[in-house]
């Protein structure tokens, strides 16, 4: 699998750390993100970091991804949120008359994004599905999941499931979907529906979205932000004191 030549290591993971303008969506492209909480989740779900791993383009969606990076490599890269994605391949497709499809969330949640996009991309042929609510799906449930994307042809597919779930059904069907672009998204789907309102972008820019949406729903949130915050940090640190390790072990066989 072919990388972007735009990418900072973090870790295990390669990020991508260029601008959305300088992607090539000629080839077929699998697109997730990574943020603190994904990437302890990844720790503990094998099947989850080798989606996570096995993406074309992994997105830095999250401050303490970029201040790691920033720590670690010395290299200052911008935050790509879900959102930041999703807008700029409507506006792609929007330019080329193009097609998307939208794979999960609620028929409501769906019908309300298919509306949005009427009045602000026009020229965009939109399909939906909305999958059962439930953990895992049956081999018929997938098969009618996967057929009913390659019968619409669509240029993206955005899979929204919340992670760890989205990111490993894109990946495990990536090959059987008939789009050249895929991309896990998750709660881009009520944001952009306004079921749930994304923090303005006067706390985006402080970089104080965590924050706000931490407020807003504390008893969903945090955990992700409270809890899940140190754990990433012990990472960084654990693997910052084995590279020292790896080090004086390099110099004291010279």
């Amino acid at each position: 699998m072919q990388k972007p030549t735009t990418t900072v290591p973090l870790m295990d993971y390669s990020v991508y750390s260029g601008d959305l303008f300088n992607l090539n969506f000629s080839k077929k492209k699998l697109i997730t993100t990574i943020n603190q909480y994904s990437y302890c989740i990844g720790e503990k779900d094998p099947e989850f970091k080798n989606a996570l791993l096995q993406s074309d383009v992994l997105l830095p969606d999250g401050m303490a991804i970029v201040s790691a990076i920033q720590h670690q490599k010395g290299k200052k890269i911008k935050k790509i949120s879900g959102a930041d994605i999703h807008l700029h391949l409507l506006n792609h497709l929007n330019e080329k008359y193009g097609s998307c499809f939208y794979m999960g969330s609620s028929e409501s949640t769906l019908l309300k994004i298919k509306e949005r996009l009427a009045t602000e991309f026009p020229n965009i042929s939109v399909g939906t599905y909305s999958p059962p609510f439930k953990t895992f799906f049956t081999n018929n449930e997938n098969k009618i999941i996967v057929d009913a994307i390659n019968d619409f042809s669509p240029d993206v597919v955005f899979v929204g499931m919340t992670a760890p779930k989205q990111e490993k059904w894109a990946f495990e069907h990536k090959t059987q979907l008939n789009a050249k672009t895929i991309c896990a998204i998750g709660a881009v789907f009520d944001f952009y529906a306004r079921t749930v309102k994304r923090p303005s972008s006067f706390w985006i820019n402080l970089k104080l979205e965590w924050f706000i949406r931490l407020v807003k729903e504390p008893k969903r949130m945090w955990k992700r932000y409270l809890y899940y915050g140190p754990v990433f940090i012990g990472y960084i640190l654990q693997n910052k004191k084995k590279s020292y390790f790896e080090i004086d072990q390099m110099g004291a066989r010279k």
